[in-house]
């Protein structure tokens, strides 16, 4: 079980045993980057993997997955720009999208279906690489599925 390849606009989440062209360090973000073991202000650990996406870009499956519902990522109303996310289920694996409007939220999609849309992260986090954020369910690592 591994996340296949798929893309979103300005790359591709790598499959397993590839090379992690996407999972680009995000230098903007304060003490962040794609490693799930990083801290994060006001000690708030990254859970998770951020994929290089721009906003306004098309999110598709990285796997024959079912939708299990809209999430909420931030109480902070400043964020409501980019306030939405999808849980997902497949392969075994349960994990969730952040900054993306998905399309439906629920039901069935295909490995390289469309899921949604990136969220305008740039009109909250001027500067920031643009990113989807990737979180297991459990919030385990999900670097050995990648």
């Amino acid at each position: 079980m591994a996340f296949g390849s798929v893309s979103c606009a300005a790359g591709t989440w790598p499959t397993a045993g590839g090379r992690r062209t996407s999972l680009d360090k995000d230098t903007t973000e304060p003490d962040g980057d794609a490693n799930t073991r990083t801290r994060f202000p006001q000690n708030r650990d990254h859970k998770g993997l951020d994929i290089v996406c721009q906003d306004g870009s098309t999110v598709y499956a990285p796997f024959d997955v079912t939708l299990d519902g809209k999430l909420t990522v931030y109480t902070d109303r400043t964020k409501d720009a980019i306030n939405e996310g999808i849980n997902l289920r497949g392969e075994g694996l349960c994990f969730k999208l952040f900054y993306v409007r998905p399309d439906r939220t629920s039901g069935t999609v295909r490995k390289g279906e469309r899921i949604g849309t990136m969220l305008p992260m740039q009109s909250v986090y001027r500067g920031i690489t643009s990113h989807v954020h990737v979180q297991m369910c459990d919030r385990s690592d999900p670097t050995p599925y990648i």
